[in-house]
This record gives C-alpha cells, sequence and structure tokens, in this order.
C-alpha cells in the first residue's frame, strides 16, 4: 500500500476483546434529533467526570517532538554541506500536498478509447490513423496527472526532514493518542512502520507504549531515508546509542499496513478507503487471528464512506495542533491536517459507536451546531439544544472538538415530527 512517506504504519490491534472499550451499558442513550429522548443518566456514562472530560474527548494538546528528536534534527542541518531554506521547504512541502494517485491502466484505456471515438465523430476520412493516434496521445498528455515517484536521495531526505518530521509525528501522534485513550489496557509488543522515512511513527510509538514497544522494524525503498532515520535516532550521527532501543530496519519488505495515515486530502482520503475497503471485503486473513476486520477509527461503521458519496465528495481528515522544529521562520505552533484509519479484528459490537465529528464545532448562543458521521453510515448536521436534548448532552457538545465522538446512539425507532416536540416552557 503506496502511504504518505514517513507516515504509514503497521500495528494490528488483534487484542481486541469485550471489555476493553466503553461497556454498552456505559454510553449516553440519546439521540442526536430533536424530541427524541433525554440523556439517560442512570447509566452514568460521566462516570462522575466534568462534562469537558467526556468518554468521546479524544483531543490531543499541542504536540511537540521529543527533545532528543528535535536537537538530532536541528544538528544535522547544520552540518549539512547544503542548507536548507525556507523557500525549499515550502516548495516541497506544497508539492506533496498537490499530489494525486497515479491514474489506473484501465482509466487511462477508458479515456484513450472515448478521445478516439470522439476524434473519429469529427475526423476527415482522409486523416491518416498514425495522425489520429497522435492527436489522442496529446489529448491525454493534456488532461492526465503525471504521477512521479520520488527518488530521495542525501538532500532530498534532508529537505524532507526539514518539512514533514513534526508534521508527520504529530498526525501519527493523534492517531495512536486514540487506540491508548479508547483502549488503556492495549500494550503492544511490536510495531511494523511501512514506508517509515524519517522514522516519525517509531518516534510516536516509543512516546506512546514505550513501556511495552520491544520491537521496531522500519521498512523503506530509499536507502538514503533509512539512513537518515537512523541517525535521528542515534542523536545526529552514526556512531552515537539509540534513543529508542529495539529499531530495526530494512529495504522492499511487503506487508500489508492496518493503521494508515495519510496527508488530509482527496487523494490521500480515497487512498485509505480502499485499503479500508480490501480489508473488510475479507481479501486479506491472519492465520493467528480468523477474526473478521472492523474499523476501530475514524468510522463508526463498515459502510461506503459518506463524504466520498456526496454530490460534491470531501475528504474526511482531522487537525492536529504541533510546535514544529524551530527555525527561525516557523516558531509558532502548526496544525497538520491529516486523514486516517485504524482496523482492527473482532466484532464491531464491541467497540463504541458513538457518532464523530467530522468539522470544527460552532458554537452559538444556547446550541451548538455538529456535522457527524453517524453509526448509519448518514452524515448528519445536529443543531443541539438544552432544551430538545438535555443539558448533559448540550454540555458535552459544547465542549467537544473536530475529531471528537459525541456520546450518542441511534434510536431503534423513527423520530416523532416537529409536531410532537414538547411545549417551549
Amino acid at each position: 500500500m503506496a502511504t504518505a512517506r514517513g507516515l504509514g504504519c503497521l500495528l494490528t490491534l488483534g487484542r481486541w476483546r469485550r471489555g476493553l472499550g466503553v461497556a454498552p451499558q456505559s454510553r449516553a442513550f440519546v439521540a442526536v434529533v430533536p424530541g427524541v429522548s433525554q440523556v439517560d443518566n442512570k447509566s452514568d456514562f460521566l462516570k462522575k467526570r466534568c462534562h469537558r472530560r467526556h468518554p468521546g474527548i479524544l483531543q490531543l494538546s499541542c504536540v511537540r517532538l521529543p527533545q532528543a528528536l528535535a536537537d538530532a534534527a536541528q544538528l544535522l542541518l547544520l552540518e549539512s554541506s547544503m542548507p536548507i531554506t525556507e523557500k525549499q521547504v515550502q516548495a516541497l512541502t506544497s508539492y506533496l500536498w498537490s499530489r494525486h494517485l497515479p491514474v489506473e491502466p484501465e482509466e487511462l484505456q477508458r479515456r484513450a478509447v472515448y478521445l478516439e471515438k470522439k476524434y473519429l465523430e469529427n475526423a476527415d476520412s482522409s486523416k491518416m490513423e498514425e495522425k489520429l493516434h497522435e492527436a489522442v496521445l496529446r489529448a491525454l498528455r493534456k488532461t492526465t496527472y503525471h504521477w512521479q515517484e520520488l527518488s530521495y536521495n542525501e538532500g532530498l531526505s534532508l529537505l524532507y526532514m526539514a518539512a514533514r518530521l513534526d508534521g508527520g509525528f504529530a498526525a501519527v501522534s493523534r492517531a495512536f493518542h486514540e487506540i491508548q485513550a479508547r483502549l488503556p489496557e492495549f500494550q503492544p509488543k511490536t510495531l511494523m512502520d511501512f514506508g517509515s522515512g524519517t522514522g516519525s511513527v517509531t518516534w510516536a510509538a516509543h512516546s506512546t507504549w514505550g513501556q511495552s514497544l520491544r520491537e521496531y522494524m522500519c521498512v523503506d525503498s530509499s536507502a538514503a531515508m533509512l539512513e537518515l532515520a537512523e541517525k535521528l535516532l542515534k542523536g545526529g550521527s552514526e556512531s552515537g546509542v539509540p534513543s529508542v532501543p529495539g529499531v530495526f530496519f530494512r529495504q522492499f519488505l511487503p506487508v500489508s499496513p492496518k493503521i494508515l495515515v495519510e496527508n488530509g486530502t482527496k487523494a490521500g482520503h480515497s487512498l485509505l478507503m480502499d485499503a479500508r475497503d480490501l480489508v473488510l471485503n475479507g481479501k486479506e486473513k491472519s492465520p493467528l487471528d480468523p477474526r473478521p476486520g472492523f474499523v476501530f477509527a475514524p468510522c463508526p461503521h463498515e459502510l461506503p464512506c459518506p463524504q466520498m458519496t456526496a454530490s460534491k465528495p470531501l475528504a474526511c481528515s482531522f487537525s492536529q495542533a504541533y510546535h514544529p522544529i524551530p527555525f527561525s521562520w516557523n516558531k509558532k505552533p502548526k496544525e497538520e491536517k491529516f486523514s486516517m484509519v485504524i482496523l482492527a479484528r473482532g466484532s464491531p459490537e464491541e467497540a463504541t459507536r458513538w457518532p464523530r465529528i467530522t468539522q470544527p464545532v460552532l458554537k452559538r448562543p444556547r446550541h451548538v451546531h455538529c456535522h457527524l458521521c453517524c453509526p448509519d453510515g448518514q452524515r448528519q448536521h445536529a443543531v443541539i439544544t438544552a432544551r430538545r436534548h438535555g443539558r448533559d448532552l448540550y454540555r458535552c457538545a459544547r465542549v467537544s472538538s473536530w475529531g471528537d465522538l459525541l456520546p450518542v446512539i441511534t434510536p431503534s425507532e423513527p423520530p416523532p415530527s416537529p409536531a410532537q416536540d414538547p411545549p417551549e416552557s
């Protein structure tokens, strides 16, 4: 699976079992639509916590690189014979975010056939076949995105590190934080990072589960990138002591990732949805765990993504604040936009299936606007008030943010019509 360099990783949630998530009895039995039910406080879904810490909160404060990693990165850039400038960093960042997926051969063939038919309808009968083919090729070159693989040498690897190390670390840290917050008993022993790049996944995993992780396997096709990642682990030199023990580097090892993180673009989101569907359709079997796969995050369902099937498709993305590598030009905190899919094995019924907030929450006087991806596979724009939904849900919505879960469940029966809403008090 082609993932964004430095962001693709493997961490199978193979030990999912009943009792590790939020138990069904601790959920808030609420419908987001007006006039259905109030919060069932008997379920004690807050567990004596304040609303600001309700069980759907998954926010992560502004992420900062581990000091050893930041120091090593700065040392490598200072010692480099090729000075890295702000203009170069911005140019590479813009290029990486503007990339699209390569066109599949079948799609290219379909376009060629269409153009050939179109030219034949308007072509002069005396026009030679060779000229027709030339016209089709010219049209394809103008209308088709020309994807090119980046070849990372020493200089480009350093430039990539300056542009993407901090943001990549922030995005993966947010994904790992969700697993840790929802499954505090999950203690992974090994990690596989495919397309490891600068090794930001290893650093993020060590920051999250350093007490349990014993082995990290970093796989990347670029020898220069692997060398850079190893130097970062050793404080910027080739002979230093690794800050993270148990890290191994390999080239060209095929693997199927189970946690995927991509740039928060339509192309990145589309790639993740393809990988998600491949696993969920049962094409991939594990000899160690025969249980089916399901989506742990961010989707609260295994249905087609409503963002992709909308009349105007949008990327399902999230945002994480982080402190960048302190260059002279970027000392202020930044935001990393990313898309993710976390897959696990087991039964989806055991997971917490609360709606995911997919856009920034809009807080207004006495009401809150939340855009949600719901367990029924539909998008919903919910306007939540204390009068219609109860004080607990209203206050939970008001303190929630983009990417959090809203602690409600979908009712089994259709809601009453607006005429049945309770009268104003």
